[in-house]
């Protein structure tokens, strides 16, 4: 043992364990690469917006320089875009480093922490490292219980996670009832309303307004550019909140935090509105191909409205296991509670066919 004092909080620290990396199922299983589709985290099969690569490739030759420590032209075109102003924005590398300013301006030892049964597994971490106390609101239909999460509230709850659509179940809340929880939560207590895939909703619950009339200042909206824009690679998160809150979080970023190239490929990515229409219509088609497979398979499913899909096969890890042998990496769910299950990403309409392939070979079917 090294004679350090380490945090004595690291010692239960769970470690987030991400999709597997195409190239390390290569070298482990003597695969090539290239006969590998990775269906496993939640990226787009369509890839980046074409603008934002060219717009990246020009970038690349001012590399030698820092990047804007503030994103002046990106803060300014996605406030443009939301409605919003520059003051209600934080950026982050990835809304991870968002959830992360929580921890940092908002919890503590002998502060608690609300989420749902079936969260995003990057809240308990965080919470677990500014060693505060998670409360885990048990889950109804896979999803969030919202009553019951603001009567787990108490005097020192200081923030309660709500995700929707929600990661890894794909439920979505409807949106009266979402506004109704944002009454009920008290002014004390900082609702993170994680939005990583509100993009591929039709109709989202629209709740910037009440950020942009000062209704609801303790709320925090978490948003990414890794998802529907398709930018997973290179990290980019943001927040839309408050201003003083905003300012808050802006004293714990690290300064330079947001790179050079991402802050060319989002100013880009947020004018490709054709590659936003084609990817939310290959999401909606491969939802619908894994639903009606599902059904003729006769395996349980829980309806998505995000882009994947989470899916009963037995023993998840075993399934896992064997689709893995075929080229296929989809995600075991056993991190979340939920060991007979698998998530699976929507790609594209051949990955999805190959998917599927694997999938009824591994279940023998």
């Amino acid at each position: 043992m090294i004679p350090l004092p380490l945090n004595p909080s690291l010692a239960t620290l769970p470690v987030y364990q991400p999709g597997r990396p195409i190239e390390e199922v290569a070298r482990e299983l003597n695969l090539k690469a290239e006969d590998i589709i990775k269906v496993a985290s939640n990226e787009n099969p369509l890839g980046p917006s074409p603008a934002a690569v060219a717009a990246m490739e020009r970038a690349i030759h001012s590399l030698h320089l820092y990047p804007d420590g503030n994103a002046f032209y990106l803060k300014q075109k996605l406030a443009a875009k939301l409605g919003v102003t520059p003051a209600n924005l934080i950026l982050g590398n990835g809304s991870n480093e968002i959830i992360e300013f929580l921890g940092h301006a908002l919890m503590a030892p002998g502060t608690e922490v609300v989420v749902s049964q079936y969260c995003f597994a990057v809240y308990p971490i965080v919470t677990s490292l500014f060693g505060a106390s998670l409360i885990a609101v048990p889950a109804v239909n896979f999803g969030h219980d919202l009553a019951a999460m603001a009567k787990a509230i108490t005097p020192k709850t200081r923030v309660v996670f709500v995700a929707n659509p929600n990661n890894p179940t794909g439920t979505l809340i409807p949106s009266g009832e979402i506004l109704k929880f944002i009454k009920a939560v008290p002014s004390h207590v900082l609702i993170a309303m994680d939005e990583a895939y509100v993009e591929f909703l039709d109709e989202p619950c629209e709740l910037i307004s009440m950020l942009r009339n000062g209704q609801a200042p303790n709320l925090l909206l978490m948003r990414t550019f890794s998802k529907i824009y398709g930018l997973a690679g290179l990290r980019l998160g943001y927040g839309i909140g408050h201003p003083e809150l905003i300012a808050a979080l802006e004293k714990i970023r690290q300064p330079f935090n947001i790179n050079s190239l991402i802050q060319a490929g989002a100013l880009a990515a947020l004018d490709d509105e054709e590659h936003i229409t084609r990817t939310k219509r290959n999401n909606s088609e491969g939802l619908r191909f894994f639903e009606k497979a599902f059904l003729e398979l006769k395996l349980d499913f829980v309806p998505s409205a995000a882009n994947f899909i989470l899916v009963k096969v037995g023993d998840g890890q075993k399934i896992f296991a064997e689709m893995q042998k075929l080229g296929v990496i989809v995600r075991p769910m056993g991190g979340y509670q939920l060991p007979e299950w698998i998530r699976i990403s929507i790609g594209s309409p051949v990955e999805n066919e190959r998917c599927l392939a694997a999938l009824k070979r591994a279940l023998g079917r």
